[in-house]
């Protein structure tokens, strides 16, 4: 299939809706990323488990969490496993497939949904298809990949890719070690990590194997996808979404309904046609810029302006798109060292995150204040359940250089103290759950006529016109909010993050660092 071929379908194709209203993950609620390596250890090795994340659903449960994302829990020679070397397994160091299918039914059995990463984009070198691909021109599993000599390479301008956000490596092209052969393999992230060939049908086909086999034989609910955006170059990325459209096709069909959501890390209007096929697409800029009002205590990116642009850009392809919103995750520091610790400030990021409109993904320990910069390893540390003499789930694969003991309350002793960030995610997420407008994750976003420094308001409103005022003060003092004469439907105060808050006669005192929803 050429690259024009693939445009003009995709251009005529229907965004993928569920059958019969049957999607629910990621339509409602908090959900929650957690590297498995990292997250709690139950049989003392060292190392995070599929049996630690089966022992703390119920504090998943209670802190109002509806879904996991699990990073990859396939077999892999990284601590990361980003790079597969079998599909189909899970890797001893986490457990097994018994352990995970566990872990489903108890996930489900507290309505916690269970996303697994689907690394399509590329394999291990390690992999057998690899292995067998790199045993020369000949080998049936050579188109599995991409090949070139370095002749083709230099006369097709290929020989340099430029730096990404989510890739670094400058020279993508690399040989094979002791091979007899002059050509090179394509690896867009590192040589450990070769690109699968998706002009392959074969490929594509083990794809749609692979996602149907998790969906219907081990019971998963729906998939992260990977470098959704790299199965192919920048100038044939029409094809990456007509790719994902079949893919949507294939996994709606395997299990109506499932969730998909892509790391697609580009402008928004490039995003868009992702959603012809995906459910959900990570909005990284959104971020960036929320990190950006905290750390300055008011809105110097014109916040609300930009999500009514994203969400406008994204409706226009797909009007039910989820817009997957975050404060960081793995592959980004952490939103505690971004605004050094501030307990206020990461207060007021737990507020923004869980009142805009969109599906909210914590990283794991986001709720306790964890830190963490880069590299990787230092933003994916253990999380802290105690401190450590009586930390008994604590993972020790990596010592923990920014979130220790010393630096971060670990969760026992937040956990009863009101006070604490982890009472304040709590107290946060239950109230969205409870709330029909702020749990609707498919709300849109409204401007407002408010315009006081130091504030951040906007509406939100569901398809059935149900709709809420959300005032934030971003500062370190009171403000009286003078409501605009836009919002004068608003008649009570719903709910406040802050005991003290006052409405009255069209005026809001919101204490600092507090929002408030009114109606």
């Amino acid at each position: 299939m050429t690259a024009t071929q693939s445009a003009h379908s995709v251009t005529s194709s229907q965004p993928i809706q569920p059958a019969n209203g049957n999607l629910k993950t990621g339509l409602t609620g908090v959900h929650y990323e957690i590297f498995v390596r990292s997250f709690a250890d139950t049989n003392g090795d060292g190392i995070g488990d599929l049996n630690g994340v089966t022992a703390n659903l119920d504090y998943l449960q209670d802190l109002g969490i509806s879904a996991i994302w699990l990073m990859p829990i396939s077999p892999s020679p990284t601590y990361h496993k980003y790079d597969v070397t079998d599909y189909y397994g899970i890797d001893p160091e986490y457990g097994t497939l018994d352990d995970f299918r566990r872990l489903i039914a108890e996930a489900h059995r507290r309505s916690i949904d269970v996303i697994i990463d689907l690394v399509l984009h590329h394999t291990s070198t390690k992999h057998p298809w690899f292995v067998e691909a790199s045993k020369g021109p000949n080998n049936s599993y050579r188109n599995y990949y991409h090949w070139l000599t370095p002749d083709e390479i230099r006369r097709r301008k290929l020989n340099t890719r430029d730096i990404t956000a989510d890739s670094g490596e400058r020279n993508p092209w690399h040989a094979v070690p002791g091979a007899r052969y002059s050509e090179k393999y394509y690896g867009m992230f590192w040589s450990g990590m070769p690109d699968l060939n998706f002009d392959y049908p074969p490929v594509r086909e083990a794809m749609f194997t692979l996602a149907r086999y998790w969906l219907n034989d081990v019971g998963v609910d729906g998939f992260r996808l990977d470098a959704a955006r790299h199965l192919y170059r920048e100038f044939d990325e029409p094809k990456n979404h007509q790719f994902w459209y079949e893919f949507g096709q294939v996994v709606e069909a395997a299990k109506p309904g499932a969730y998909t959501v892509g790391e697609v890390w580009t402008r928004p209007e490039r995003i868009a046609p992702y959603f012809r096929g995906l459910r959900a697409n990570f909005n990284f800029d959104l971020a960036e810029t929320i990190e950006s009002v905290v750390r300055r205590e008011y809105d110097c990116d014109d916040l609300v302006e930009f999500v009514t642009y994203v969400q406008g850009a994204f409706a226009d392809v797909n009007p039910q798109f989820i817009d997957g919103i975050i404060l960081s995750n793995h592959d980004q520091n952490r939103i505690g060292s971004m605004v050094k610790g501030n307990q206020k400030h990461l207060t007021t990021a737990a507020n923004l995150l869980l009142t805009l409109p969109g599906n909210p993904y914590l990283y794991y320990g986001e709720e306790i204040g964890m830190l963490g910069m880069k590299p990787d390893e230092s933003i994916r540390e253990p999380f802290l359940w105690a401190n450590r003499a009586q930390d008994k789930q604590r993972t020790s694969w990596r010592r923990g250089r920014y979130s220790t003991s010393q630096t971060i309350r670990p969760l026992s002793e937040q956990r009863d103290d009101p006070n604490s960030l982890f009472s304040h995610y709590r107290r946060v997420i239950h109230f969205r759950n409870s709330h029909p407008v702020l749990n609707d994750n498919l709300s849109r976003i409204g401007e407002t006529g408010i315009r006081q420094r130091g504030t951040l308001a906007f509406t939100r409103q569901s398809a059935d016109g149900q709709r809420v005022l959300i005032v934030h003060n971003l500062s370190r003092k009171a403000i009286d909010v003078v409501l605009s004469p836009n919002e004068g439907w608003c008649k009570q105060l719903v709910w406040s993050s802050v005991n003290g808050t006052l409405f009255q006669d069209g005026v809001v005192t919101l204490p600092a660092y507090c929002f408030s929803v009114l109606a």
